[in-house]
This record gives structure tokens, sequence and C-alpha cells, in this order.
């Protein structure tokens, strides 16, 4: 039997100034910071990884802040928004807590089944805050600053913004096994593995859309799960087949990974769950320190001279 894409790996997107954006996603979201690395690609940037208390695969938001980058455009060929699941009583709780932190907001408006929540960081990404019909089994980060009845479970899904939408289904359902679950108006929607929060991709065509242009407050890529190596290397046998670019696997310490374009142009990366993040840090400690992978230890008295500081906010109050 061929493997599932279980849903949603990560999503990684690009930031302005690292202090603010930590500041966002722990002390106002408050989701764990699980790791601070730096980008492999440009070392004296820093990579920082979003999540539950381990970081587990299905709601890490990771985020490259380059300090002075252009800003972006949202457009066509784009992962346009990403939506976290919180459980349907917690929306007025978020909507105060929101307005409390200056935070302007627009809903909750009705999607399918669903009540939605949507607002921008500091940096302009687009975020939604879902409230499903069914109950988000997944645990929250326990010992930030949201009460753990209020807050995020993990991602709920992501929104792609397409000039037109049917290759990127194609490619969804018959490549990567998708299912097509509802459709209103111009949003698809399509659900990997089981379904439900976590596994969920709205595909929505605007044709008169400009394209999407990469930069400070926009989504780089969105990465699906495999369980394993070997289902990763079946899913780069089975895309190249089909003639795209895919990139080797690339051994990004937390999980292997490969990238392809997907036909409307958004980056597509299939990211492995092991081995996690805590292969160099014990759960307790996660996000506490500069993690550099092995190659770039040589050089570590540099990257940090040249990396800005970060204060990590106080955590357990609500």
């Amino acid at each position: 039997m061929s493997p599932q894409i279980p849903g949603i790996h990560h999503v990684t997107a690009i930031a302005g100034d690292p202090q603010q954006n930590l500041d966002f996603y722990t002390g106002l979201l408050g989701l764990r910071l699980v790791k601070r690395t730096v980008n492999f690609d440009d070392p004296y940037t820093y990579h920082l990884y979003y999540g539950d208390q381990l970081g587990r695969p299905g709601g890490i938001l990771t985020f490259f802040p380059w300090p002075g980058a252009p800003r972006g455009r949202r457009g066509a060929g784009q992962l346009t928004a990403t939506s976290f699941s919180v459980p349907a009583p917690a929306l007025g709780y978020w909507m105060e807590r929101l307005k409390s932190h200056g935070v302007a907001f627009e809903g909750p408006t009705r999607r399918f089944e669903e009540e939605v929540l949507t607002f921008g960081d500091r940096d302009g990404l687009q975020l939604e805050l879902v409230a499903g019909s069914e109950a988000d089994p997944r645990g929250p980060w326990k010992e930030g600053p949201v009460p753990a009845d209020q807050a995020i479970r993990g991602f709920y899904g992501v929104t792609v913004s397409e000039e037109g939408y049917e290759q990127t289904a194609a490619l969804l359902t018959a490549t990567l096994g998708f299912r097509r679950a509802r459709e209103a108006g111009n949003r698809f929607r399509y659900e990997a593995g089981s379904g439900g929060p976590g596994a969920v991709v709205d595909v929505l065509c605007l044709p008169a859309a400009p394209p999407g242009r990469v930069g400070v407050g926009t989504v780089h890529h969105v990465a699906w799960r495999a369980s394993n190596d070997e289902e990763q290397k079946y899913w780069r046998g089975r895309i190249a087949d089909l003639g795209f670019n895919v990139t080797p696997v690339l051994d990004r310490n937390y999980f292997r990974s490969i990238y392809f374009r997907e036909p409307g142009g958004v980056l597509f990366e299939i990211a492995t769950d092991p081995p996690g993040f805590t292969a160099d840090e014990p759960p307790e400690q996660l996000g506490t320190r500069l993690k550099l992978p092995p190659w770039l230890e040589p050089h570590r008295a540099e990257i940090e001279q040249r990396l800005p500081p970060l204060h990590l906010p106080a955590t357990g109050t609500h």
C-alpha cells in the first residue's frame, strides 16, 4: 500500500525583527520556542521554531527573521493564511486578548463548519484562529501565558492562493493522496490522512490576483509530513517521475527535507517526522540555547557575535 501524508509538518515564514517575532508568538499567542538555531544557508540569520511542548509536527511555525528586509506581498502562488486550531469556547478570550495587545482582527466569520478570527502578526503575516465543529484532541503548551483551556492546539490548516486551482488540485489528490472535502465559491478544501485539524489545505482560486512576492510578512514554504525516511524516498521518486524538479534529501538536523514547486508556484516541502527537536536538547531545555549543526560549531563565536540578542518572555503568567 502506498504511504499516506498525515497532514502539515510545518510552515516557514519571513519576519523582520527577531525579538518582536519572539514576543508575539510566545508572549501573545502562547506558543513555545522549541528551537533557536540559524538558517543553514545563511548562518548569520536566526531560524526560530515555535510549537507545542515538544514541537510536534502539525503545529510548527518557523521564521527566518531578516531585520531591514523588504516587505513581501501576498498574492497568487503563495500560502496566504496560516490557521491555528483553538477550542470553540476560546474565541471570546482570544478577541479580548488580541484587542488588549493592540492587534486588529476580523470576525468571527463562518467558514464551512468553523468560526474564524483573522488577524496579522507585527509584520503583517496573515493568521487565523479557527474553532472547528469537533474538539481538537491535541494538547497545548501548558506553561505559556495562555490558559491551557484557551490555548492553541496546533495548526488547523493552511490556505494557498492560486491563479487557477485545477493543476494544484490534481497534484494534491492524484499524487499526494489528499481528498476533496468541500467547496464554497472559489474556496476548495482538501484533507490529508484522517482529516481534521492539522490536515486541511484550502485552495483559493484568484485569477485576478497579482502574483505574490516573497519578503517580510509572507510565507516561504509549507511542509507536509512523511512518517519516516522510506516514505520520503517514495514521495521523492513519485514527484520526480511526474517531471517536477525536486531537491535531493537535505538534512535539517530535526527532520530531513525535499522541496519542489507545485504547479501554481507554491514551494512545497516533504519533511520527516523524526528525529524531532529533542535530538540535541532535553525537553525541558528546548529553545533556551542557540543550537548549531556540527559543521557550524567551529564558527559559533563569530555567529553568536553577529546575531542580535534574544530574550525569552516570562512564562506561566495568564
